[in-house]
């Protein structure tokens, strides 16, 4: 009579089965990208035509920039986590991804991106741990503004900032705080970094809708801005303090007119008599202004359609593929785990393997 299976090896061989595919898959989707990256050549951008291109160059901001949560740098993308293990277990207390509109410029001109709905290809560049004793690891340095900045700050704003003196991290949100590890992962793209970019060109006016496109998942609406940790931690501080509007015309005043500031409002504000006209911008701060926020329709941008996906990887054309065709040799790995697990759990259920 056989000897029963022990549970333990069934469950490692249909682990190592799901995990092997799994390696598979993510293999065969980087080898598809390295191919779409290799397959297309590289377009200047002071010669773009409509039609999915390959670009490459530096990174700019456009008219806001990100400010990213670990480690509180400026950026157009970020991707952070920060996960506490203990034991067996682990929860991930962070995971948040953001980008937002930029500029790519090369030898001949620079082009606005608009990442909606776009793959990112970035690896860390911040992979820290605490440490058992909860140590803050060096380099961490959590944000404690807003997520948004300018993205193109005045001198004065910049000597500001070096000025400011800025609170350390707090231990209970730097460390594990539980006796377990904390681990600390950022991937960022900020400006001045190299990237590639492949996606359509088109003219910005066919673009279903700017203000969504200028973000990774499109502006927080709804519920989902309830459910933001920032927001919903203001919004019960406000409340705390007795201080919460309780309609938006409290709250903002003409701001919340339908039309104020974008047209025409849809009823006469409300103007404080001690009220005063502010001076005009000069020439040169007017066309500063105007080329930051304004966009000619038919300016051709960069973006996803349903035809050609949008991809941001960071570096150049080589890089990029290089690192999609190292995740292709590691899914063929994983295709070779997979198939051994199989076997295993074959020869098991067939009686070859005892306990």
């Amino acid at each position: 009579m056989a000897e029963p299976i022990a549970p333990q090896l069934l469950v490692v061989a249909g682990g190592g089965i799901v995990a092997g595919l799994a390696l598979l898959a993510r293999g065969f989707s980087g080898y598809g990208t390295a191919s779409r990256i290799e397959d297309t050549s590289t377009s200047r951008i002071g010669s773009l035509a409509i039609g999915e291109v390959l670009v490459t160059g530096a990174v700019e901001t456009a008219e806001l920039s990100l400010i990213s949560p670990l480690q509180s740098a400026p950026c157009v993308y970020y991707r952070s986590r920060i996960e506490d293990s203990g034991g067996d277990d682990t929860r991930r207390v962070l995971d948040e991804e953001r980008a937002i509109g930029f500029h790519v410029r090369d030898a001949t001109g620079t082009v606005r991106v608009f990442p909606a709905g776009a793959r990112f290809d970035v690896p860390a560049r911040f992979d820290e741990s605490s440490g058992t004793f909860g140590a803050t690891p060096p380099g961490l340095r959590l944000r404690t503004g807003s997520a948004i900045a300018s993205g193109r700050p005045s001198r004065e704003q910049l000597i500001e900032d070096l000025l400011t003196v800025r609170p350390a991290s707090s231990p209970n949100a730097a460390s594990g705080g539980s006796g377990g590890d904390r681990r600390y992962l950022e991937a960022r793209i900020e400006p001045g970094d190299v990237v590639t970019v492949v996606g359509r060109v088109m003219p910005f006016d066919q673009l279903p809708d700017p203000t969504t496109a200028d973000q990774l998942d499109g502006p927080a609406t709804g519920a989902s801005v309830l459910r933001d940790p920032e927001i919903a931690a203001d919004l019960a501080a406000a409340r705390a303090a007795g201080v919460l509007a309780a309609t938006p015309e409290a709250a903002w005043g003409n701001a919340a007119i339908p039309g104020f500031g974008i047209g025409r409002p849809a009823r006469d504000p409300q103007l404080d008599p001690r009220a005063h006209a502010l001076p005009l911008s000069d020439a040169d701060e007017a066309s500063r202004v105007a080329r930051t926020f304004d966009i000619p329709p038919d300016g051709l941008v960069l973006a996803s359609s349903g035809e050609v996906p949008l991809l941001i990887g960071l570096g150049s054309p080589d890089r990029a593929a290089d690192r999609q065709e190292r995740r292709f040799l590691v899914g063929l790995l994983g295709a070779v785990l997979a198939i051994g697990s199989a076997m295993a759990l074959a020869i098991m259920l067939g009686g070859g393997l005892g306990r």
